[in-house]
């Protein structure tokens, strides 16, 4: 996993410059996550190291529909393609999301809690987070009983456990 990301990184830099030079991030983000789950379908992964398939038609699977292949998106693509490197989409798009994130001052935050958040928890949540990280925050949740009560909040630089089960883990480690 480190080894992909390690080499998937220089590929969102590049995508996320050309793609802010065009002014087109959203579109990229979408022809990105488009060619990710392509990339992730394990019918086309074996596709990737068969010599017998020829970098254009890797390309031409990989292509959103309306996206020409000779433009910027394309070539992109065949870049990574003639170096056999259509397996690393997944991550170069969760990279390039997080570049597009961080350029429009955005925050993605995981919050894990014991139950679910109601919709004005989460904006009060959300207003919270805002004031402490000066950005605009996009909350995602997910639920976890085992938690017992309170919840995890992960900015993916920083995580604040206010669950009881990580303040009960806080006590034994003093009392051992």
């Amino acid at each position: 996993m480190a080894q992909s990301v390690t080499l998937a990184r220089p590929y969102a830099r590049a995508a996320f410059e050309v793609a802010r030079a065009a002014g087109s991030l959203d579109a990229w983000s979408q022809s990105l996550a488009f060619a990710a789950a392509v990339a992730g379908d394990a019918r086309v992964a074996g596709l990737g190291n068969d010599p017998r398939v020829l970098p254009a038609q890797l390309v031409a699977l990989h292509l959103p529909a309306g996206v020409a292949a000779d433009g910027p998106f394309g070539q992109f693509l065949a870049e990574m393609a003639e170096q056999r490197r259509l397996a690393l989409l997944p991550e170069v798009a969760e990279l390039f999301e997080t570049l597009k994130r961080e350029s429009e001052s955005q925050l993605l935050v995981k919050v894990t809690s014991a139950m679910a958040l109601d919709a004005a928890q989460a904006e009060q949540l959300k207003a919270s987070l805002k004031r402490r990280f000066h950005r605009e925050i996009e909350l995602e949740t997910s639920v976890d009983a085992a938690l017992l009560a309170g919840a995890i909040i992960d900015t993916g630089t920083e995580v604040i456990d206010g669950s009881a089960r990580g303040r009960l883990a806080q006590l034994a480690g003093a009392l051992a």
